[in-house]
């Protein structure tokens, strides 16, 4: 990794565990433990916020989604330029890294000691810090050894790999970004950088139903105000292809890089998150079974007994 740009994510707070992978504590995280809330997915989904591990097994990603938060200079492309990492490695220098980045803890005089401990021994990982993770080669078996350890495991992706989000190792739970209701704008949300990118997502949508009998399903929505918030209908569409377990409909948050490209305007506030959940849910002949106020999200779906993990 370019060394400008591995200081810059070191004063970010990423921990580098390999040439490609890291980790970094979530917001969440941090207030978990000190008892001042928690994630929505714990509120959701029933994991522990203070035992999450949020990490990256590939920093690389195929698009440049003028929503994201990172920094674009680097690692754009469609496969990994470094030596590849070991998924055991990988596993074992987040742990290592996690419990680094927390030393400082026990000096906060409000800290929960109980969550503390066991936030050195994270049993939820998170696969979503950065990049597109269907681009490492080994996502399988860094999911089975997971697995194999009594974890939990979310994968967040963005669709551009369908073969590859078919035969993997089905994670506990499978996200899929949908950022657009059409093409023209998914091509100005997304910006793909691979030939029939949307092609490539509606045959990822195709497989997510069928993953659906093996794993939970859910398909993510980040909503940019004035840009991809107008079409229900054609959401409805898309989504109907998938028949995901949950879908999460998401403000987009103005941090990171994003603010070189987007304004604080648009974000949308939780009220018309929800007010455009409820229209989508209706299209689908769904609810919404569940809101978070705080990080602006709505969960619709049918059934609440299935959120549990």
């Amino acid at each position: 990794m370019d060394e400008k740009i591995k200081s810059l994510l070191e004063k970010q707070q990423y921990y580098l565990t390999g040439n490609h992978s890291a980790v970094k504590i979530c917001t969440w995280t941090k207030k978990s433990l000190r008892d001042k809330g928690v994630c929505y997915k714990e509120q959701f989904y029933g994991i522990s916020s203070h035992r999450c591990c949020q990490m990256t097994p590939c920093f690389t990603c195929d698009m440049e989604c003028i929503f994201c938060w990172r920094n674009m200079e680097a690692h754009t492309g469609v496969k990994i330029s470094e030596k590849i990492d070991d998924p055991i490695e990988i596993i074992e220098k987040c742990i290592e890294g996690q419990r680094k980045l927390l030393n400082g803890f026990p000096g906060y005089s409000k800290l929960n000691k109980k969550k503390f401990k066991e936030a050195q021994d994270p049993n939820q990982w998170a696969i979503s810090l950065t990049g597109e993770p269907t681009i490492y080669p080994k996502l399988s078996e860094l999911i089975k050894e997971l697995k194999k350890r009594k974890n939990t495991v979310f994968v967040v992706s963005n669709g551009m790999f369908p073969d590859k989000l078919r035969d993997m190792e089905p994670p506990t739970q499978l996200y899929l970004s949908l950022d657009a209701p059409n093409k023209e704008i998914f091509e100005k949300i997304d910006r793909p950088t691979q030939k029939n990118a949307w092609e490539k997502l509606n045959k990822s949508l195709e497989i997510l139903n069928e993953l659906k009998k093996i794993t939970r399903t859910v398909i993510r929505i980040t909503l940019v105000k004035g840009m991809n918030d107008a079409d229900i209908k054609g959401y409805a569409q898309l989504i109907k292809k998938a028949a995901p377990t949950f879908i999460e409909v998401k403000s987009y948050m103005f941090v990171g890089s994003s603010r070189q490209r987007l304004s604080l305007s648009n974000m949308p506030r939780h009220e018309e998150v929800k007010l455009f959940s409820e229209k989508l849910a209706k299209e689908l002949g769904l609810k919404i079974l569940d809101e978070n106020k705080q990080s602006r999200v709505c969960l619709i779906g049918e059934n609440k007994s299935a959120c549990i993990t």
